[in-house]
C-alpha cells in the first residue's frame, strides 16, 4: 500500500465521524422541531392577527394590534400585578421559605418524623393540580374546613375565596409547591461539610449567625436555581386558581394565565389570548435572565 492509500483511510474516518456522532440526536432534534418550535412558531403567527374561535371565516394579518390593546387594556394590567403578587407570595417567600425551614428541621428529626413529613409533604407536590385546588377549595369555602376549626374555636369566619381570593390561591400553591424545594434544600444541606458546621459551633456562632453566614452562602447557588424554576413553575399556574375561584370574584384573581384563557376560549379571540401568552413568555424569560446573571456572578 503506497503512503497516500495509508494516510486516505484515517481521514476518511475523522470526516465521518462527528456526523456518526451527532445521528443519534437526529430523532430527538426532529420531534423538539416538530412538537415544540413548531407550536411556538405558529402560536407567534397568530398572535400578529384577529383569529377567532368562532364566527370568523379567515383570519387577517393586524400587526402589533393586539400587543397595544393588551397594553391599554386595565384587564390585562390587573392580570399583571395580580401575577407579580401570586408569583411573590407564594414562590419568592411561601415556597422557598418554607422549603428551606422543613430542610433544616428535618435534618435534625429523628427518622420517623422525618419519613411521615415528607411523605405528608410529597402527597401534596404528587396530586394533580385539578384535585389540588378543589381539594383547597373545599378547604377555604364558606362552609368548608377552615371555618368549622374556626368555629369550633369560637373565632369568626370568613369568606376567604370572596374576600381573600389572592391569598387563598397563594396559600394553595404554597402547600401543594413547597416539597420541590425542601427536596432541593435537602441535597443543598447535606452537601456542606459537617467540619464546617463543627467549626462555626466551636467559634461560637448562634444558630441566626451560622445560618447567615455559613449556611445561605454556601448554598447560593441551589437557592438561585431553586427560585428560578419555582417562578417559571408558578408564571404557569392555572387550573389551581381555575379550580377554586375561576379568577374571581369578578377579576380579583385574574392572573395572567386565568387572563388569557378567558380571552382566547370564553370570549374567542384566540390572537389576542394568544398574543398575552407571548408577554408571560417574555415575562418567564426576564426572570430566568435576571436568575442566571446572579448565578452567573456568584461563580
Amino acid at each position: 500500500m503506497t503512503v497516500a492509500g495509508r494516510h486516505a483511510a484515517p481521514r476518511r474516518r475523522r470526516y465521518r465521524g462527528p456526523a456518526v456522532r451527532l445521528l443519534p440526536l437526529a430523532p430527538a432534534t426532529a420531534l423538539l422541531l416538530l412538537f415544540l418550535a413548531g407550536p411556538v412558531a405558529y402560536c407567534v403567527a397568530i398572535a400578529f392577527t384577529d383569529t377567532r374561535l368562532t364566527g370568523q371565516a379567515s383570519a387577517s394579518f393586524v400587526g402589533f394590534a393586539n400587543f397595544r390593546h393588551a397594553f391599554g387594556d386595565d384587564g390585562f394590567r390587573n392580570a399583571v400585578v395580580l401575577t407579580l403578587v401570586f408569583t411573590v407570595l407564594s414562590s419568592l417567600v411561601g415556597q422557598n421559605s418554607l422549603g428551606l425551614a422543613l430542610a433544616g428541621l428535618m435534618r435534625r428529626a429523628s427518622r420517623p418524623v422525618r419519613t411521615l413529613t415528607g411523605a405528608v409533604v410529597i402527597a401534596a407536590w404528587v396530586l394533580p393540580e385539578i384535585v389540588a385546588g378543589f381539594l383547597l377549595y373545599t378547604f377555604f369555602n364558606r362552609r368548608g374546613t377552615l371555618n368549622a376549626v374556626l368555629e369550633w374555636l369560637h373565632l369568626p369566619d370568613q369568606n376567604w375565596l370572596f374576600g381573600l381570593p389572592v391569598l387563598a390561591v397563594s396559600f394553595a400553591n404554597v402547600w401543594r409547591g413547597t416539597a420541590f424545594s425542601m427536596l432541593v434544600y435537602s441535597a443543598a444541606l447535606a452537601g456542606i461539610p459537617q467540619e464546617i458546621r463543627e467549626a462555626a459551633e466551636v467559634d461560637g456562632a448562634s444558630g441566626p449567625r451560622r445560618l447567615w453566614h455559613v449556611t445561605l452562602p454556601m448554598i447560593r447557588r441551589s437557592i438561585a436555581t431553586n427560585l428560578m424554576l419555582n417562578t417559571l413553575q408558578t408564571l404557569s399556574v392555572f387550573g389551581l386558581i381555575w379550580a377554586m375561584t375561576r379568577g374571581g370574584p369578578g377579576d380579583r384573581s385574574t392572573t395572567l394565565p386565568v387572563f388569557m384563557y378567558d380571552q382566547a376560549f370564553q370570549k374567542s379571540l384566540i390572537g389576542y389570548g394568544t398574543a398575552v401568552a407571548l408577554l408571560l413568555l417574555l415575562v418567564g424569560a426576564l426572570f430566568s435572565v435576571v436568575y442566571l446573571r446572579l448565578m452567573r456572578e456568584e461563580v
